[in-house]
């Protein structure tokens, strides 16, 4: 039998970072030992959104979702004794992309690095942060201008850098359908390139190079062979517009790049250990075909529905790409599908119906005008009601969640204070004194800064007129400048944005037909309104802090709505006093908080002393979120009065627990709640 030619692997990438910009580089180094291939750097809130470390939207923020980066010393110690101009790294960051790619610039260069051969990619698709992950800062027309000038800055300066990849992960964890992940990120990218085009910083001949440089960052779910065959109608449609749209005649300009981390939203807190199978189907979904493999791979942990995964925990999610790679005989054939019926089908149907919503939105004026009406994010909203309509009623299952429930004790879990890493509180003071000192001395040896007035004065000039931004925020990055620095100045220039939360224009998604447990919950909402002689029940979502993951939370105001709630949701991005003071004045009968990022230890607790201060202790306080045993324990001791975890995925029963804590509060009896 003659030897195969083998392919060579996708890039095997761990999405890493914590703590501090220490702990992170020994966790890279480390990971980079074990086999991995490339970087794919998690930074945390703060830095995402463009705020220091000391700001008070930063606390209990800090390290925990990923690596805080204060300025350039801080991306110096982050990449000490890594060679960057080797180093093929991912950068998760949107809306400060270009401050994050200045400093890793920087830093090259006194590496001594030649810029043009450095190679990776910075995420900065600022409209899924509309929709989907809440870290944007900038409204739409400065952010698109951001990205641009970061996309004429890369062509032109660091030729080998992705400026972009169109991120339709978070969209799939927000809800969407195949068809609604394709159309949507496919919106996205015509929107950036139009504008990139229109700008005039690119040469016509150019153009192509662009074309060339837009990667895209996907979702794989378990439904493994529909996401194989979204991969191959992604490709289908990138070709056709890249050709007809753009006239990019290169065919290898016009191809689909892209990315994957496979689904985290569909893990699961139940049976936790049944993870490491979805991961396995998810990975296959991106790997199986050739003709639609993914450039670069990091797959979640098996207890990332618990908390912030161990290093053993991303050593065994590495080794699953490797084994698949090395062992098994995947790299040695030509595509697997080409030529079956069935998947040939599938894609044509998904093709189909993703050009009809693709029309739709240019209709609207492109992707920029579908999220200022709201249209993507309600849409977005409406999906997610309906698939989680689908789980509560049992329709779509869910072993270990909502079928097959029975299970044997989980050694894996029989510790779960060690069953997951946990950031140290004291981090957070330590990175805040150390941002303290820089600034203090980042004009003086041994660093010598220039005096950082004036880069943030040449920012603010250029953000006033419409030159190139990267050079200005190169300058900054140079004179020692910190994120929040930056991002200040630009908010002083561009102002901020609050997106639409899609929660009053989705759609009823759950029936309330007599028999039916919203039937009952609802009449609960009205008979507890009637005995408190108000006319209707009134319930805050909050989401205190700099966690933008709002999916819960809609889901939970949009139920809450439907069940009979006055509901008052804000959105994203709150200090618990901005919560406390919407409380008092709507006068609410219960708070509801979410949290995602882990830091409710510190801003639940908070919440509950302002109301008590306010004379407001009565008012009931529910915590939802990833919310490891041991806090939960802890906020119940503080006095929160009920704790909901991933696990819990029976919304309408939830909403039937708010009301009676409702009641409790009030010193209501209790309602009967008929078997």
């Amino acid at each position: 039998m003659t030897e195969r030619q083998k392919d060579r692997p996708w890039l095997m990438r761990t999405y890493a970072g914590h703590s501090t910009a220490e702990a992170s580089n020994e966790l890279y180094r480390r990971n980079l030992a074990k086999g991995q291939t490339g970087l794919s750097v998690a930074f945390d809130l703060p830095t995402q959104t463009g705020y220091d470390s000391d700001h008070i939207l930063a606390r209990g923020e800090v390290g925990r979702v990923g690596v805080p980066i204060g300025h350039v010393g801080d991306m110096r110690r982050l990449f000490q004794d890594i060679p960057l101009e080797q180093m093929n790294t991912s950068m998760t960051i949107n809306a400060t992309a270009m401050w994050l790619l200045a400093l890793y610039q920087v830093v090259a260069e006194e590496q001594g690095a030649d810029i043009t051969r450095l190679q990776g990619t910075t995420q900065n698709d600022i409209v899924k942060e509309y929709l989907s992950r809440g870290t944007h800062v900038f409204p739409p027309g400065p952010s698109l201008r951001l990205t641009t000038d970061m996309i004429a800055y890369t062509v032109s300066h660091i030729p080998k850098w992705n400026p972009i990849n169109i991120c339709s992960y978070h969209l799939q964890e927000a809800g969407a359908t195949p068809v609604q992940e394709i159309a949507y990120a496919m919106s996205t990218a015509t929107a950036v390139l139009d504008a990139v085009r229109d700008s005039g910083q690119v040469p016509e001949e150019k153009f192509g190079d662009v074309v060339a440089r837009i990667s895209f960052f996907v979702n794989a779910g378990v439904r493994f062979i529909e996401e194989m065959c979204k991969m191959r109608a992604f490709g289908r449609i990138w070709d056709r517009i890249t050709r007809e749209r753009y006239g990019i005649e290169n065919p290898k300009q016009r191809r689909f790049r892209y990315g994957v981390q496979v689904n985290s939203l569909g893990l699961t807190e139940a049976q936790p250990e049944n993870n490491v199978q979805r991961i396995v189907l998810e990975m296959l979904a991106v790997t199986l075909s050739k003709d639609a493999r993914a450039r670069a791979v990091q797959l979640p942990a098996w207890n990332e529905a618990l908390g912030l995964p161990r290093p053993w925990d991303q050593q065994w999610s590495l080794r699953i790409q490797q084994v698949l790679a090395h062992e098994s005989d995947l790299l040695e054939y030509e595509d697997i599908f080409e030529g079956s019926r069935v998947v040939e089908d599938k894609v044509s149907e998904l093709v189909e119906e993703s050009l009809a919503e693709i029309d739709r939105i240019q209709q609207m004026g492109g992707a920029m005008a579908a999220v200022e009406s709201g249209y993507l994010k309600s849409q977005l909203v409406a999906s997610h009601a309906e698939r989680r309509a689908r789980i509560e009623s049992g329709q779509e299952k869910i072993v270990g969640v909502n079928a097959f429930e029975t299970t044997e004790p989980n050694p894996l879990t029989a510790d779960l204070d060690t069953a997951i890493h946990t950031v140290d509180p004291a981090v957070e003071a330590r990175v805040v004194e150390a941002l303290g000192t820089w600034r203090d001395t980042r004009y003086q040896p041994p660093f010598n800064h220039p005096r950082p007035c004036k880069a943030l004065d040449r920012l603010k000039e250029a953000a006033k007129g419409t030159g190139n931004l990267m050079e200005a925020t190169l300058e900054c990055a140079r004179a020692g400048v910190t994120t929040g620095e930056w991002a200040g100045a630009l908010r002083e220039v561009f102002g901020e944005f609050r997106a639409p939360t899609g929660v009053s224009s989705a759609p009823v998604a759950v029936s309330a037909e007599e028999g039916t447990a919203m039937a009952r919950v609802r009449r609960r909402v009205d008979e507890t309104a009637r005995d408190l002689g108000t006319g209707k029940l009134r319930f805050l979502v909050g989401k205190p802090g700099l966690d933008g993951h709002s999916n819960g939370a809609e889901q939970i105001a949009v139920r809450a709505r439907d069940a009979g709630f006055e509901v008052v949701y804000q959105g994203i991005r709150l200090t618990p006093e901005q919560i406390v003071d919407a409380a008092l004045a709507e006068d609410v009968h219960a708070v509801g908080l979410s949290i995602l990022s882990g830091s409710h230890a510190q801003l639940v607790p908070d919440v509950l002393e302002r109301l008590r201060e306010a004379g407001a202790a009565d008012i009931p306080v529910i915590a939802g979120g990833i919310i490891p045993n041991g806090d939960a324990e802890q906020l119940r001791a503080a006095g929160v009065a009920a704790v909901f975890t991933p696990k819990d995925f029976d919304i309408t029963g939830i909403i039937g627990r708010i009301v009676d804590e409702i009641r409790k509060a009030n010193k209501l009896d209790p309602l009967e709640v008929p078997a």
